[in-house]
């Protein structure tokens, strides 16, 4: 059984991409998608918001010399795009989702309703929350957790590239040590990049914990289900 009765799956859109950074790797959204159906299968309800840099990010826009808000604007449609594609996938595994935009873009996909998205969860199916928050300025990490919030799941599930948080980057630094647990205040005080600060303040002040763990097949579902895994963010 899972640890965790409802939880959203943060995934970035850069995850999606594989080995090429641009555009979604077929192979990789279908592993996932079967991931997230086994979830459902095995008695999760999972929600999932899905970040947009495998097709732009609006900081690196604004990086080029594009205004921020417009940088931040077309993010927000890459991540409806990934949603449609990772629907379709969870679809083909027959796994019931639904698209909800933080922007109306009917019949795209329908318009974020709090009680809706409760309901579709509590049936069994898996909500794809898109379009960040609907704001420009803030990233898809603070769309999570506020998702998270209003749809009173019990955990925020961030799939990265490494197994967990550490004191710094493993990949730069090999002294790096790992945490099995850690404090929002911790994360804070030494300024670790496991989420932006909004999200991490937002997700204090609603006592909602974050687990941290490494995108791998098999990986969400045992992060679900057993202990020892990624890092656990708490209060």
């Amino acid at each position: 059984m899972p640890k965790f009765r409802r939880c959203l799956l943060k995934l970035s859109g850069e995850a999606l991409a594989g080995s090429s950074g641009h555009g979604i790797d077929n192979s990789i959204i279908n592993w996932v998608a079967k991931e997230i159906a086994n979830s459902v299968k095995a008695g999760a309800q999972v929600a999932l918001v899905i970040g947009g840099g495998n097709f732009v990010r609006g900081v690196s826009a604004s990086a080029g010399g594009m205004n921020r808000a417009a940088g931040d604007s077309m993010g927000m449609l890459a991540t409806v795009m990934n949603a449609i594609a990772m629907q379709d996938a969870l679809e083909k595994h027959g796994q019931k989702a639904e698209v909800m935009s933080a922007i109306r873009m009917e019949p795209l996909c329908g318009y974020f309703d709090r009680r809706k998205a409760i309901s579709l969860l509590e049936s069994g199916s898996v909500v794809l929350f898109a379009a960040g928050t609907g704001n420009p300025f803030f990233t898809t990490d603070t769309a999570a957790v506020l998702r998270a919030v209003e749809s009173e799941c019990d955990v925020v599930m961030k799939a990265t590239k490494v197994d967990g948080i550490y004191s710094a980057d493993p990949v730069k630094d090999k002294t790096a040590v790992k945490f099995d647990d850690i404090t929002y205040k911790e994360i804070l005080e030494k300024n670790l990049a496991v989420m932006d600060i909004a999200a991490v303040a937002l997700a204090r002040e609603h006592k909602l914990p974050v687990f941290v763990f490494k995108l791998a097949e098999g990986n969400f579902i045992d992060s679900l289900t057993k202990s020892g895994i990624g890092t656990f963010v708490h209060e």
